[in-house]
């Protein structure tokens, strides 16, 4: 876990200085040489279907919608599903995205997860409102609703950024559930020191707040969900993400191997490549 205990640094970033919000609406894609198309398919794993765009974001740039929501589908699928009866829900970015900027968000009912049992609720902010611009906006923060204790928990990596998105985010939750919650912004959250990290920060204390936090407690404990006296090894992290994901690719390749007839090996020279990406899905699980 890429969480190390809080050491004083000289250089933290300043949400007045214009240099610490990523250009470009967040993406730094032309500025790199890739032997692969960036849309190419990298990985198809349960619903995300990873390019090879945002395998390099991950690497060292702004991360993308779709880097975020593997990651959830990797806490989902590979260590919520080792408590059944947890009901906590990791809303993917693009609905937070579309649930932010709905003014009645009953109408996304049909379309959002089942909420009546729900005890937690992470979501990933965007400070994008621009609804027609996909991957846009420049910074990400992170949401936690605790359904339980009517509170909304703010965690930004450039405190106070994205203030305003995750009030309004607040308040559709809080339209959706029928019922007020009080918003929190925690001020003492990590801080990032450039202008790309604050996805992987996003990534990473969604990671600590769930297995650390929410799923260690028992019911009747009162935790806190304070992350003062913690930073976040962004660095690491997103070795960790990288390690992750060519993990699942190699498992993916080896079983399509075993799986393919000697027929299909035959062509192409015996090689037997497949365009398709490597595939984990809910019938092939892996550890990490």
């Amino acid at each position: 876990m890429p969480l190390t205990k809080h050491s004083p640094s000289s250089g933290r970033a300043s949400p007045a200085d214009n240099k610490y919000l990523h250009p470009n609406g967040g993406r730094l894609s032309g500025l790199f040489h890739r032997r692969h198309s960036p849309d190419e398919a990298y990985l198809s794993y349960h619903d995300v279907r990873l390019t090879h765009e945002d395998v390099n974001t991950i690497k060292n740039d702004w991360l993308t919608d779709n880097a975020i929501a593997f990651w959830e589908e990797y806490l989902e699928h590979e260590k919520l599903r080792d408590y059944p009866k947890a009901n906590i829900v990791l809303l993917r970015p693009s609905m937070a995205f579309l649930l932010m900027n709905t003014k009645d968000p009953l109408e996304l009912k049909t379309a959002l997860p089942d909420f009546t049992k729900t005890t937690h609720i992470f979501l990933p902010v965007n400070d994008c409102r621009d609804v027609t611009h996909a991957e846009g906006g420049s910074h990400w923060s992170l949401l936690l609703v605790s359904v339980l204790d009517g509170i909304a928990f703010h965690y930004d990596s450039l405190t106070p950024s994205n203030l305003s998105e995750a009030k309004l985010s607040t308040h559709r939750i809080s339209q959706l559930l029928g019922r007020p919650l009080k918003f929190i912004n925690l001020d003492d959250s990590p801080q990032q020191e450039n202008s790309s990290d604050c996805g992987v920060f996003v990534c990473l204390v969604m990671q600590h707040l769930l297995l650390g936090r929410l799923l260690k407690a028992h019911a009747r404990d009162k935790i806190s969900m304070s992350m003062r006296g913690k930073d976040v090894d962004a660095k690491g992290g997103r070795q960790e993400m990288l390690r992750i994901i060519n993990a699942r690719v190699k498992e993916g390749e080896r079983r399509r191997s075993r799986s393919r007839s000697p027929a299909v090996k035959q062509e192409g020279g015996g090689k037997g490549r497949s365009k398709s990406p490597p595939r984990i899905g809910d019938e092939q699980d892996v550890t990490s």
